[in-house]
This record gives C-alpha cells, structure tokens and sequence, in this order.
C-alpha cells in the first residue's frame, strides 16, 4: 500500500508537466472556437492521441498508479486547459470505467482498446445511464434487457438520456433493467458493440457550457447484443441477483447496482475537473488584479478585491486535498467511512462554481464577455454539481453513510 502524500514523484511531476503543456499549447488556443462550434473537436482528440495523452496505455498507466494520483493530476491538467475539449478527450474514460468495474478480463481486453481506435483513426466510447425519467433516481429506469436463452442474445429496449459522446461511439455501455422487482438492484451493464442494428441518436442538447463535447439522446430499438457483452457474464449476474432477493425477503442491507460502481470509481476523478477548472479561473483573475488599474493602481491593492483571491485560493486547494485523499482511499482499497469520494465531488464542484463566480466579478465586464476565458469557465463549471450525481445526491450519500439512517 502506498503511502498518503501530497508530494507528487519525479515520474508524476514529469507528466503533469507533458500534460500542462499540451493543455496550454493545444487545447486552450482551440477553445473559444470549438466551444462557439458546438460540435467534437476530433482534431484535437486526434493530437492527443499522437502523443500518447489520448490511449488505452496511457489512461491505464494513470488509473493504476500506486498512489491514486495520477487520474486526478491528468484530469486537473486538462480541464485546467478547457473543460469542453477535455470532457472530448476523457469522456470515453467513463465507459471505460464501466466496464473495468463491473467486466471480466476477457471483456476488457476486448471492448475497452476498441473504445479508444488509435491516433490514425480515433474512436470514442459512452456510457449510458441516465433516463428521461430517471436521473439520480435511478431505481426509475425503464431501459429493459431480456435474456433470449434460444439464441444466447440480450434483447435492449429503452431511450438514454445525457450521454457524453453517445451516438456517435464506436462502443456503447449500457445499464438496463434485467429484474425489475428488485428497483435499482436489479440492473447490469451491457456493451453494444460498434454498428449494432437499432441502436440511433436522438436528439444532440444544445447545452449552456462544455459544448465541445457531445451530449445526446441514444435510442434502443431491439437492440441485440451476444451474451458475452453482458459485463461480468451471466453466472456472476444470476448470483448477484439471487443474493438480492434473498436480503430484499429478509429485508437485509443494500446490494450495489451496476451503474452506481461506475460512479463512486468516478466521483474523485469528476471532482479533479472541478479543481482544473476553478485553478484556471483563479488565475486568470490574479493576473488580471495585478495587472489591472483603476484610481492608478492594480485592483489587487483593494482588500475586496485580494481577499477574494485568498478564499479562491484557499478553497481549489482544499478541494484538491479531498479529491487526492479520495482517489488515494480508492486505490488502496480504503472504504469510504465516511463518504469521501462524494465529499470530494461535492466541495470541488461546488468550488468550481463559486470561484468561477468570484473571477467573473474580479474582471467585472472583461469578465461578461467572451473576449476572456472566464466567461466560457463559469458555465462550464455548472455541470459540475449536475452531471454523475448532482450536490444534493452527494449529500444525501454523504448523510447516509456518516449517520447510518435511510434519509429521504
């Protein structure tokens, strides 16, 4: 087990500076316009995948480090950069994520090197959660999957809502209804491999922030799918599903659904973007106090003003310490007593939202338009305290586990 610290190693330092460069060099000079275009900036994915940022290789090397630092140092750099384009370049991440936390080591040495494609011809992933009518609440999904012993095939029925690249993925994973008495219990994970017939886009969201990155509906029209796409195999499945109905009869402790893995291996990481993008706010606004004059001198001579940026600062480094301890706690395999993966979500977003706020007012009307990044930041960092469990879902994690009730 690798010690706690909050000194990065040479090795990481060396990364974190590979990735600070590419995030400055590449992807913030290209920001404003694909965040004005709307549309996946696959040239950009493409140069990260020319380097090694945007590969298999790479994000394994950084989801396996010892210490637990190198997903959330690799994340803050790149949305440091610009939280649209990232969220393009890492959002096949959370497929991938998918299917390590619930698939067999056949089905991820399969699925997850063909999420990626390689730098001659880019691919994508996305994963499929959420619903129309079930969001946080996810014992409310209707997305149904129905064994066909016969062929050995899943038949998937049902419409996705919110997902990041979805419809224009190489491979879809989708969590579908497979015993519906037993509510969010009753759910597993499916892979939909590339051209799958029924499988189409529906509508792509017009959104108010990460616009370079693609968020559509993806509906499921008898969508057929072998029996060794379903994540963790049948036998597991049937297991699982018996244990539940056994402590749903004697009214036993909760079982974890599928979709559900997937996101507390996710939370910290999410949290990491916040950091990214609060740190690049904060910046932004010191230089701009420093430089900036009004009654002939900077504006960061004004307590108002400098005492914001102290609070800015206090509050992306608090935010980086949860999300470390977190992603250190996950990778030592340390329980979260006490709900620290959602606590890290939770004062990261929160912070990103707030910080952002806070440089929009230091630059004052530079800070209202798009003539300075802070404008596109601040509704970027909206979907922070939305997107993979909402603040509100995140504390009622974190009251559930620190009190032991079933709050409501």
């Amino acid at each position: 087990m690798a010690e706690f610290t909050m000194e990065l190693n040479e090795e990481q330092r060396e990364v974190r500076d590979w990735l600070h460069g590419f995030a400055a060099d590449v992807i913030r000079p290209a920001a404003a316009e694909w965040d004005e275009r709307e549309e996946t900036p696959w040239p950009v994915i493409q140069e990260a995948a020319k380097v090694g940022i945007y590969s298999l290789d790479f994000y394994a090397q950084q989801y396996f480090d010892p210490t637990g630092l190198g997903i959330p140092m690799a994340m803050e750099e790149l949305f440091w950069g610009d939280a649209g384009i990232a969220l393009s370049i890492v959002g096949t991440g959370l497929a991938a994520v998918g299917v390590l936390a619930n698939g067999t080591e056949e089905q991820i040495g399969t699925w997850i090197p063909q999420m990626y494609g390689d730098a001659n011809d880019v691919k994508v992933a996305a994963f499929c959660s959420s619903e129309p009518d079930a969001g946080s609440d996810v014992a409310s999904m209707r997305t149904r999957a129905v064994y066909d012993e016969a062929k050995d095939e899943w038949v998937l029925n049902g419409t996705k809502t919110w997902a990041t690249n979805g419809g224009i993925a190489n491979v879809h994973v989708v969590v579908a209804v497979v015993d519906a008495e037993l509510g969010s219990k009753g759910h597993a994970s499916f892979i939909v491999p590339p051209n799958t017939p029924g499988l189409s886009q529906g509508q792509k969201f017009k959104k108010h922030g990460i616009r370079a990155s693609h968020t559509a509906e993806v509906v499921l029209e008898d969508v057929r799918v072998p029996g060794s796409c379903l994540l963790g195999g049948k036998e597991k499945l049937d297991e699982r599903l018996a244990r539940a109905r056994e402590r749903a009869k004697a009214g036993g402790e909760r079982v974890k659904n599928a979709a559900m893995a997937t996101f507390e291996a996710s939370r910290p990481a999410v949290g990491a973007m916040a950091v990214g993008t609060a740190r690049a706010a904060y910046e932004v606004a010191l230089d701009y106090a420093k430089t900036r004059e009004q009654f002939g001198r900077p504006i960061i001579d004004n307590q108002g003003v400098a005492f914001q940026l102290a609070d800015m600062r206090t509050s992306v480094d608090a935010a980086r310490l949860l999300v470390w301890r977190a992603s250190w706690m996950a990778i030592n395999g340390k329980p979260f007593t006490a709900a620290e993966g959602s606590q890290s979500k939770l004062f990261a977003s929160e912070t990103a939202k707030k910080v952002t706020a806070q440089a929009l007012q230091i630059l004052g009307g530079n800070g209202y338009t798009r003539e300075y990044p802070v404008e596109r930041m601040h509704r970027d960092s909206a979907i922070y305290t939305i997107f993979e469990g909402t603040s509100e879902i995140q504390r009622l994690v974190i009251a559930r586990t620190v009190s032991g009730m079933s709050i409501r």
